[in-house]
């Protein structure tokens, strides 16, 4: 019975010829986090941030009758632009302006403390008034020394005084003309240091020096200010700054390599920053012969032939130098302008990427005719809104984006 139970070398299985169990485990293991890290790799690259550059769309400003040459940016300046302060140095009791304020020529702006100034006017007046006293009284002696000679002219004709008396008598007018012209000098004299004295009161007061605006208080009540710096830079130089608004104008600096371009009295278009719907006519002023070295330009002065408060100093404007006038009625052609680098061919179509909450967004653009350096888009994209540059081939829609700038 034992033998019947016994099995034959052949049908047992080999026990020791597989690998051991842990090594399949730990390959198994191993599998897993490779495909785990593939995963996450995957993951990650697809939504990696690409750089890019980016440009914000502006609205079109530019009619169909200009025909622009050339292209420059600058800032809008003011030809006068005063800094005001008094002539003296003093302690501001009153300040009556503040920014925005519309100031005339010739209107008080602040008065210093002019007790002592008062006081000092005062005193120079009363000199007037002491020297015109003096001149009174010797007007009467004049007039006694002259009845005096003329008496003693009768008695000497008459033989009844003498000769020396009559020569008193003379001397007596001839001295007090003299006192009285002296008189005179010493009040005009009194008067000079009056008039100094009023001329140093009036300093007290700070006036408009020309019609503007007020951009900058720099002064209040209490403070110390001085026609120069001193106290270690405590003192205030100023009491506020004020513009003349009429003499707004804009100042480009144009690349060296165009300026020949560039001829006096040729009609420019403006277009502010801030407002790029509005076309302000302009001309060109004035050439400054002078270069920037480091830049390379050359600066251009040029005038707006329309003057309005939206226009402030400092603005970013730019200018289009046109070959020539526009005419009056040309109005802007409807659209946004796209830089070019912007637009790109996809799926055989036109397209910009679009900025939108850090990814790209993919659109389709209807262009129409180049204004300047520009594209410009009638459909598509809005004013106002971030486009980029040179898109590079693997931006596509929705991916994540970061700005170089």
């Amino acid at each position: 019975m034992l033998k019947e139970l016994r099995i034959d070398g052949a049908h047992r299985e080999d026990q020791g010829s597989g690998p051991p169990k842990w090594v399949l485990g730990a390959a198994a293991g191993l599998v897993v986090l490779v495909l785990a890290g593939g995963a996450a790799w995957w993951f990650v690259a697809g939504n990696k941030a690409i750089a890019v550059q980016t440009a914000t769309v502006r609205a079109n400003g530019q009619g169909p009758a200009a025909d622009a040459v050339l292209q420059a940016t600058g800032y809008v300046t003011a030809r006068r632009m005063a800094t005001v302060s008094a002539q003296m140095t003093g302690t501001l009791t009153e300040v009556l302006i503040d920014e925005g304020f519309k100031v005339k020529k010739g209107q008080v702006l602040a008065r210093l403390d002019d007790s002592g100034l008062r006081a000092g006017l005062a005193a120079a007046e009363a000199q007037i008034r002491t020297a015109e006293a003096n001149l009174g009284q010797l007007r009467a002696q004049l007039a006694q020394a002259q009845a005096d000679e003329r008496r003693q002219a009768e008695l000497a004709a008459s033989g009844m005084t003498t000769r020396q008396s009559r020569e008193q008598a003379s001397t007596a007018v001839k001295t007090v003309s003299a006192q009285m012209e002296a008189a005179q000098r010493q009040i005009e004299a009194a008067q000079a240091q009056a008039r100094q004295a009023r001329v140093n009161f009036d300093y007290a007061t700070v006036r408009a020096p020309f019609d503007g605006v007020v951009t900058a208080r720099a002064a209040q009540v209490g403070e110390i200010i001085s026609p120069l710096s001193a106290g270690g830079g405590f003192t205030r130089t100023g009491v506020g700054t004020i513009v003349d608004m009429d003499s707004l104008e804009v100042n480009v600096d144009v690349n060296e390599a165009y300026i020949a371009q560039v001829k006096a009295d040729m009609p420019c278009e403006a277009v502010l920053d801030a407002y790029p719907d509005w076309k302000i006519p302009a001309h060109v002023v004035a050439v400054i012969p002078s270069a920037d070295r480091g830049k390379a330009t050359v600066k251009v002065r040029v005038a707006l032939e329309k003057k309005d408060d939206r226009v402030v100093p400092d603005m970013g404007v730019r200018v289009s130098f046109l070959a020539t006038k526009p005419k009056s009625e040309a109005k802007p052609v409807p659209g946004v302008l796209v830089p070019p680098d912007a637009v790109v061919q996809r799926d055989g179509a036109s397209a910009v990427f679009v900025v939108h909450d850090g990814r790209a967004e993919q659109r389709a653009v209807q262009l129409g005719a180049d204004i300047g350096k520009f594209k410009l888009a009638t459909g598509g994209v809005k004013a106002g809104e971030t486009v980029i540059v040179s898109p590079p081939a693997e931006l596509k829609q929705g991916s994540n984006i970061v700005s170089k700038d």
